[in-house]
Order: C-alpha cells, then structure tokens, then sequence
C-alpha cells in the first residue's frame, strides 16, 4: 500500500460552545491579497478542510458557497479530500518525464498547473534547473540551426550548464559560431577550455582537430602544451597528432571505415539505454562544475527518515520522492537518490549521490553511494564516467559486477556501432566471462566476426545460436557467414 503522509488536524480551540464556528471563519474570511481572483490557499481552506474532517456536509457546502465567491476562477475538485494535500505526489514525476521526452511544454504547463493546485508547494531546485536547461538547450539548438550566431552565443553564455562536458558537443558548436562571426579569438578560447577542463581524451583529441581549422600555429602548440600537460599518459600520441596537423596545414586523417556484413536491422539495446543520444563526435564526459555556494546541509537529523527508508524498502519510489522534498539531511538526500534512480530519473539520482559521498556519511554509505553515481552514468551512457567512478572505489563483488558488466556492455555495442569490431569481440568476450552474454548480444558478437573477416568462426557462432533456438536473426546470419 502507498505510504502517504497525513496533514495534522487542527485543534479546537479553547472557545466557548456555539462561539468556535463563528471564530474559526471570522480568521479565515479575509481573502488574502496574493490569491484575490486566482485559488485559495492553505490557510483559505482551513475551515472548509475542518469541516470535512469533522463530516459535517451543511457546514462544508456553506464554506464552498463562500470560497467560489470570493475566487471565481477556483475550479473545485470532484474529490474534496484532495483538498487536504498539500503537497504533489505523482505529478513531480510526470514533469520529470514530460522533460525526457523533450516535452518542455508539457513540462511548463504541468508545472504551472501543480504549482497553482498547491499554492504551499516549492518545485524542487533540481527540477527548475533541469527544465531550464533543458529550455536553453532546444533554444541554442534552434540558434545553431538557424545559423543565428549572436543568438545562440547569449544563449551559451547565459546559461552555463549547456557548456558542461557532458554536453560537450555544445562548446564545439559555439566555437563554430564564433568562426561565422569571424572571431576566431573566441572560438580558440572555446576550445581551450574544453582541453583545460573535459576529461576524456577522445574529446581533447577531437577538440584540437577542430581548433586547428582556426587556431595559428602558436596557439596550437599552447593547446597541445596544455593537453600534455593533464594527459602525460596520452603525452606520445599527442605528439604525434599534433605533428599530423601540423604536416598536413590543418588536414585530418580520415579512418578508413572496413565493409560491413548485412546485420541486424536495428541496434541491439544496451543494459542501461541513453536518456538522449551523444554526440557522435566523442564520448560523453562531465565537466567539473565551478564551486557554487551552498547551503549546509547536516549528515543527519531529517525526522522523516523512517518513514522515507519504509517507503523505498517497499520500492514505493513515488512516495519516497514525495516524502523526501526538500531533505534537511543527507541520510535522506542519500535514500531520495535511490527513489529517483529507481523512477528513471538519473541526473537527479547522480546530484544526490555526489552530494552524498562528499558529506561524510561513513564508508559503507559512501561506497554504496559511489555505486549509485557508476549506476547513474550508465543508465545515462556515461560509460567512461562510471569506469573512472568504480576504478577508485572498492566495491563490493556484487557492486562490480553489475557495474562492470554494464560497462562491457555499452563499450561493445558501441565499438560495434562504430565499425571497431575486433574491440566488440573482445568487449563481448570479457563480458561472457564475467557474467554471461545475453542473446542479442551474442548475436552481434557473431556479426562482429563476421564484418572483421573471420567467416568460419562467425557461421561456427551463428550455428550454435541456432542450433539453441531458431529465429529469423539466426536464419539471417547463418545465410550470411555461409557464403551462400
């Protein structure tokens, strides 16, 4: 059963018999300025709420005479018991969704419409934030687009988020804008500080081919320095890019991309799908945010925590994110990122998380906590992210696992997506040893030898699969490595 939180009754106060009705809608029959001709508040509902606790209909009806003259615009709900809530519960996750979808209108108007049913009820931080980034990146997508340069440049800089790593392929579109206006300055400082802050080298590689195309030699060679400079492991092949560049006047080398098979009409799923695609350009890596202040946050002391941990034990995720707004703890934040990850709401699952493990909660909690930020990335397929999350963190056999698992997963399917298919092979390979292929995985495995030439051992796979079950798939590529 859904666990939902009663709102106290108020006390009768100590008045005189026949005197309290009269008190009681004499405190109440003002009509506040801040809700004149819009909806009546909490303290408007009072006796009305009073009344139908008390299941005194006469005195509930003559209430809502008095409420529908004094707000016109009030439409009442068919169940007035409703009218006792003064907090969203399901519709904090519809917003969520509604802005997954790219429904942002949807989304805007869902908002406006809890906001204005529970005049009391403050929108989380995380889910304005999220919304409005959301805004600023359909309204940069559509300056981009429209080749509208200045537009999309006060866009970029009036909201920062857009300009994180995990949404690097921003900064390179704004780079180009600032290449359309002829400020070549501006787009060499765009892409300098992606090599300055981003934290996957596929993405610092593919920043300084991009600058070349604008950058002079010396400002090349500061960008390389840098790049060395945080990436001494990658120090050699770096050195040789930049030689690359410079021999060929700011000519790429273009990877010669190998045939490919006939294989399976669509890509096959990984374990943790993408809330939105990536940038085909690079991987997905998140920025460092700049340090914002804010406010403290104790590690314990939230008395709803009981309540809270009951909800999420019974996987009652809505309820556990309606009892947990707005945590005054972190054991709570620490439980609320577990609700959120478990409805499908990762970014906000990841910000709990890492607030979490910086707040000093013990190590068991700080390990599980660092589980749910490798898990976050992933069901956001932030494959690398979650690697470098589980490669410093000691967790438990079960933990990893299941994160590495779902890593080998998503670096298969993406290797084989990008024509890499003897990385596939060996990604799959790793992850049937450490847990089992699944089917469609091992499908693709099979296809992944067969578009690297190895015939024999493609139509050897493809037979075994048959042989467990026949499907179309398996008819497909067995008629494929055949050669018939």
């Amino acid at each position: 059963m859904k666990h939902m939180m009663t709102q106290p009754k108020p006390r009768r106060p100590a008045l005189p018999k026949g005197a309290f009705a009269l008190a009681l809608i004499c405190s109440v029959g003002a009509v506040t300025p801040g809700y004149a001709d819009s909806v009546p508040g909490p303290q408007d509902l009072q006796a009305l709420t009073y009344y139908l606790d008390h299941n005194d209909s006469a005195a509930a009806q003559a209430e809502l005479r008095r409420l529908r003259a004094a707000f016109p615009d009030w439409q009442v709900p068919s169940d007035l018991s409703t009218l006792k809530q003064s907090q969203p519960t399901t519709e904090v996750d519809d917003i969520y969704r509604l802005i997954a979808r790219h429904d942002l209108t949807g989304a805007q108007a869902a908002l406006a419409k809890t906001q204005q049913k529970y005049p009391s009820w403050t929108p989380p931080d995380d889910l304005t934030r999220l919304l409005a980034t959301a805004e600023a990146q359909q309204a940069f997508d559509k300056a981009v687009t429209d080749g509208a340069a200045q537009t999309a440049i006060a866009i970029a800089h009036n909201n920062q988020p857009l300009l994180q790593c995990d949404r690097v392929n921003n900064a390179w579109e704004l780079a180009d804008m600032y290449k359309s206006v002829n400020d070549s300055g501006a787009a060499v400082q765009t892409y300098r500080a992606v090599v300055g802050a981003c934290t996957d080298i596929a993405q610092i590689t593919a920043t300084l081919q991009k600058a070349d195309s604008v950058a002079t030699p010396a400002q090349m060679t500061d960008l390389f320095d840098l790049a060395r400079k945080r990436f001494a492991g990658d120090a050699p092949g770096l050195t040789t890019l930049q030689g690359q560049l410079a021999a060929g006047h700011g000519g790429t080398a273009v990877a010669a991309t190998p045939p490919k098979a006939t294989t399976p009409a669509a890509k096959v799923a990984t374990a943790a799908p993408p809330v939105a695609p990536a940038p085909a350009t690079a991987p997905v890596a998140a920025m460092p945010r700049p340090a914002t202040p804010r406010q403290a946050i104790a590690a314990h002391g939230d008395g709803r925590l009981v309540q809270v941990r009951a909800a999420a034990k019974q996987g009652d995720w809505a309820s556990c994110i309606y009892l947990s707004n707005g945590p005054r703890s972190l054991d709570i934040l620490y439980e609320r990122g577990w609700c959120a990850f478990n409805l499908d709401r990762p970014m906000e699952a990841l910000a709990a998380f890492r607030q979490a493990d910086r707040g000093g909660l013990g190590g068991t909690i700080q390990r599980d906590a660092r589980f749910g930020m490798a898990l976050s990335f992933l069901k956001m397929n932030m494959t690398e992210e979650a690697a470098r999350i589980a490669a410093v963190t000691e967790l438990t056999l079960d933990q990893r696992t299941q994160v590495e698992s779902t890593i080998l997963d998503q670096r298969g399917t993406r290797a084989y997506n990008l024509g890499e298919y003897p990385q596939a092979i060996a990604y799959f390979n790793g992850l049937e040893k450490l847990s089992g292929l699944r089917r469609d995985l091992a499908i693709l495995r099979a296809y992944a030898y067969l578009n690297s030439g190895n015939r024999l051992e493609a139509y050897r796979q493809f037979t075994t699969l048959n042989d467990q079950l026949v499907t179309p798939e398996t008819r497909a590529g067995l008629r494929a490595s055949s050669g018939d």
